[in-house]
């Protein structure tokens, strides 16, 4: 794979047809796009390097999410890029947690928009109707989903929705959160009527019609959220009705079965999206291929495991973990019933010792599998990362009926007993909305969640605040969490290319 630089994200607008293996895929060369697009195959593959950028999505959200949150309490003993993140600092646009964020997801934007742009000049190459709509879809759903994920770090976007020169881009300033809002509903909409429900052997893993109602039901809900008073993903829109019929499209017609052992979901012998019908839509990670681990296995197990844990099991040769610990916090273990299943596998609370040092303090282990620790890369983990899964969709319906949508407290209460029953923790009745958001803090804690659910729970202020008046009591580390701060700071970088083109988030 070549590199793709960028002098800055958005004004070096330089296509490159290279992709990393989340699908079955040859890696491109180089290639212009004057010369490339001379085969179905070339189109093929290029809708599959739109999917590379997907790459690095899980530790972003483990990064920006779970660290933001009070499912973490960093305390690092030298300053790392994730104290300040975890501190609600004022001085991290030049972050870079931050900066990747913003250049990778609209690296997958260009490339998103390259692959239109050539189907509407050179689409009769394809051959096939059938598959340039596919292809078109696969690339307005990748594009929506780039989108959404940069409104819920950011706010206010420009909106790129063609090929553009360097110097027209320099010209695009941000747009209001719900004029980029439309823009990607219109392509998520598009991708609902135009994508399959399902894929057959290489394809399998590529968008369906499902992962794209999810999407879009998630969409609308995130628009449903509190302002608070910020041009943040929130527009208290109150569309908790649109988004119900997706979710129950879902559920009625996806073909997908709740997993009633909560550890299966996340068995590395349970990938295949067509075997484990949790998985909505997954980022797909290949293993073991030998001389390219960095482009096509996974690193996001270990982003928040620290590396004395994997020396303390002898498997220090090839770096995983982070480089220090970064505890989860004590309000989230003791938050867990002693029966609850989700815990034990999720958290390690049992301590370790290495260099004859002992380390008490809990950290995530969800994704890490000790017999499936790679040998050769800590960027080689063979495990898909999923995205959007089954008992998610549940759940968002759960809280679309107690927010007023169509539906029982009985639907609610039968959503949540399946959910607790799995986890040992027994039945649910008349759940509230404040319960629910505690039931997925448990449910989801390690997947990078939390932060959105609190964005969209109105109450992120109130709860974090409480969090971190009882958490950081002794060290005093962190900082008030103010509405400022519930978006990150547009990217140093992006404000150094083109002064004055975007206005600064306040606060930062």
């Amino acid at each position: 794979m070549k590199k793709i630089f960028f002098l800055s994200t958005i004004a070096s607008l330089v296509f490159a047809t290279s992709c990393k293996k989340e699908l079955d895929q040859v890696p491109i060369s180089s290639a212009t796009t004057e010369t490339f697009y001379k085969s179905p195959l070339d189109f093929v593959q290029a809708t599959n390097a739109i999917y590379s950028s997907l790459h690095n999505y899980p530790n972003r959200l483990l990064n920006l999410s779970e660290i933001r949150s009070d499912n973490i309490y960093g305390t690092s003993v030298t300053v790392r890029d994730w104290d300040p993140i975890n501190n609600f600092s004022q001085g991290i646009a030049a972050n870079t947690y931050i900066d990747e964020a913003w250049t990778t997801d609209f690296n997958g934007v260009f490339k998103a928009n390259t692959l239109l742009d050539q189907v509407a000049k050179n689409g009769s190459v394809i051959g096939s109707a059938t598959l340039a709509t596919r292809l078109t879809a696969e690339a307005r759903f990748l594009r929506a989903f780039y989108y959404f994920d940069l409104i819920k770090y950011f706010g206010k976007l420009p909106i790129i929705d063609r090929v553009v020169s360097a110097s027209e881009a320099t010209t695009i300033g941000r747009s209001p959160v719900a004029d980029v809002y439309k823009f990607i509903i219109a392509d998520l909409q598009f991708a609902i009527t135009n994508l399959p429900p399902s894929y057959t052997g290489t394809d399998v893993g590529r968008a369906t019609k499902w992962a794209a109602e999810a999407v879009l039901a998630q969409v609308y809900m995130a628009r449903s959220g509190a302002t608070y008073g910020i041009e943040g993903p929130g527009l208290a829109t109150n569309e908790w009705n649109l988004a119900l019929p997706l979710l129950n499209d879902i559920i009625t017609n996806g073909g997908f079965v709740f997993n009633t052992n909560y550890a299966n979901i996340f068995s590395y012998t349970n990938q295949s999206p067509t075997v484990n019908k949790e998985a909505v839509f997954s980022v797909m990670y290949t293993g073991g291929i030998s001389g390219s681990n960095d482009l096509y296995g996974a690193s996001f197990p270990w982003v928040l495991a620290p590396n004395t844990y994997f020396s303390s099991l002898g498997a220090n040769s090839v770096a995983n973990g982070s480089l220090e610990i970064i505890p989860v916090s004590n309000d989230l273990v003791n938050s867990y019933a002693a029966a609850d299943v989700r815990k034990a596998f999720s958290i390690n609370t049992a301590g370790y010792t290495f260099s004859g040092n002992t380390e008490s303090r809990p950290f995530f282990k969800k994704y890490i599998d000790i017999t499936k620790i790679p040998t050769t890369s800590r960027f080689d983990w063979a495990i898909n990362f999923i995205a959007i899964r089954y008992t998610d969709i549940l759940m968002m319906k759960a809280e679309c009926i107690l927010r007023g949508a169509p539906g029982s407290q009985t639907d609610v209460d039968g959503i949540i007993t399946q959910i607790r029953t799995r986890a040992g923790t027994g039945t649910a009745s008349n759940v509230t909305i404040d319960q629910l958001f505690e039931e997925r803090r448990k449910e989801f804690a390690d997947e990078g969640s939390r932060w959105f659910d609190l964005q969209r729970s109105g109450n992120l202020l109130t709860i974090m605040n409480a969090w971190i008046t009882k958490e950081d009591a002794s060290q005093k580390r962190m900082n008030p969490a103010i509405a400022n701060y519930i978006i990150y700071p547009v990217p140093q970088r992006e404000q150094n290319t083109t002064p004055g083109l975007y206005t600064q988030n306040p606060g930062y």
